[in-house]
């Protein structure tokens, strides 16, 4: 320890400081904090390519918007997954199956089914769902009005282990009764089999498209632990700590290959007086961090509302927004739905996000805030 620093990280900042968690791997690895001055995120200007990023989703209009068997848009991405959006009104008339990775579907609007291989998961706003690789499903939506996120993973995506959870325990998060199967029936022979069906597989970013006289999902029964399962937010059980801000790993929903997803959700904060209770500071050392807002108020970020996304790329700072921090003592709880997907290699913004990024969110830091979308 230099010079003025606190005891323990979080705890009993001295006064007229500001801390960052300066740490690797994710907040696993070698860390130190540092006490600032002024916060760090309090920039007069940016001058070059890196910078946090926002953007409003609602805005965009993906094909499945309007084509039955439309796609969803990718928004970024590196060697190591895409994230996509998808808007779908109508329910698939042809089968997909992706051959490029497993896939998982966030459900932040609209209510209806997959019919897939291992059988029919329902969905509602609130549950991800995720479907292995080369599975065969369509997704039969009830309603028009819908927003998933997507997440294509060149990996498997699977809860956190046993090893991950550590002293939390193996029931930590989410115990693996939560977790919804498909309900199977077997494949019903007295289905006609005149029509022509599509399957439509993805290989290598290619679309080809493989057609039967028979319902293709002619399933009648399976055994093993390969499957498609869905859990909802509702039944994830935050992790907290009265007396410290536990950093974001504690969060954790799924891991894959060179990232993780994470749930923010409602939760009590911290109730020590001298214990920091907004997200802290720090500069993404190892992962670029994406944010979805699903739902409710997002306490640490103004002027963001629900299906907005932010990244924040690795070597930037950031951190509460100047008026979460001064309000900081006057909450007892956060009132937040997000899902955040931590990527280890740098993702790249495509142009569909280009087209409805909030230009000036880098400068939402200040006290006096632009509005949303001002150019």
């Amino acid at each position: 320890m230099r010079g003025k620093a606190t005891k323990q990280p979080h705890v009993a900042l001295p006064d007229g400081t500001f801390e960052e968690e300066h740490g690797r791997e994710g907040f696993f690895g070698r860390v130190s904090h540092l006490y600032h001055a002024h916060p760090p995120t309090s920039w007069t200007r940016i001058e070059g390519a890196l910078r946090p990023h926002a953007f409003d989703l609602t805005k965009l209009e993906p094909t499945d918007l309007s084509d039955p068997n439309g796609l969803p848009v990718p928004i970024l991405y590196n060697d190591d997954l895409i994230i996509l959006i998808s808007r779908r009104s109508a329910p698939h008339t042809a089968y997909f199956r992706n051959a490029d990775g497993d896939l998982l579907y966030f459900i932040h609007k609209g209510k209806g089914r997959f019919e897939t291989d291992f059988g029919v998961l329902t969905f509602e706003p609130g549950d991800y769902v995720v479907i292995p690789r080369a599975t065969t499903y369509r997704m039969i939506t009830e309603t028009t009005d819908n927003f998933f996120v997507m997440v294509e993973a060149h990996s498997e995506i699977l809860p956190p282990t046993p090893e991950m959870k550590g002293l939390m325990g193996m029931h930590a998060l989410y115990d693996t009764g939560a977790i919804t199967l498909p309900d199977f029936t077997e494949f019903d022979k007295n289905k006609s089999e005149t029509k022509e069906y599509e399957i439509r597989i993805k290989r290598l970013g290619e679309w080809t498209s493989v057609f039967y006289d028979f319902d293709p999902i002619d399933i009648v029964g399976w055994r093993g632990d390969l499957t498609t399962f869905k859990i909802n937010m509702r039944d994830i059980r935050p992790v907290m700590s009265p007396r410290v801000h536990l950093p974001p790993p504690v969060h954790t929903t799924f891991t894959m290959q060179n990232a993780v997803i994470c749930s923010f959700l409602p939760r009590p904060l911290e109730e020590d007086p001298d214990t920091l209770k907004v997200p802290f500071y720090h500069r993404n050392t190892d992962y670029d961090e994406v944010l979805f807002y699903h739902d409710g108020d997002f306490f640490s970020r103004d002027n963001i509302k629900a299906a907005m996304l932010t990244l924040h790329p690795q070597g930037i700072h950031h951190g509460p927004h100047p008026k979460a921090l001064r309000n900081q003592d006057k909450l007892t709880r956060t009132n937040e739905e997000a899902m955040m997907i931590d990527a280890r290699n740098p993702l790249k913004i495509a142009p569909a996000a280009e087209s409805v990024e909030w230009k000036d969110y880098w400068a939402s830091w200040k006290e006096k805030e632009p509005a949303v979308g001002s150019k």
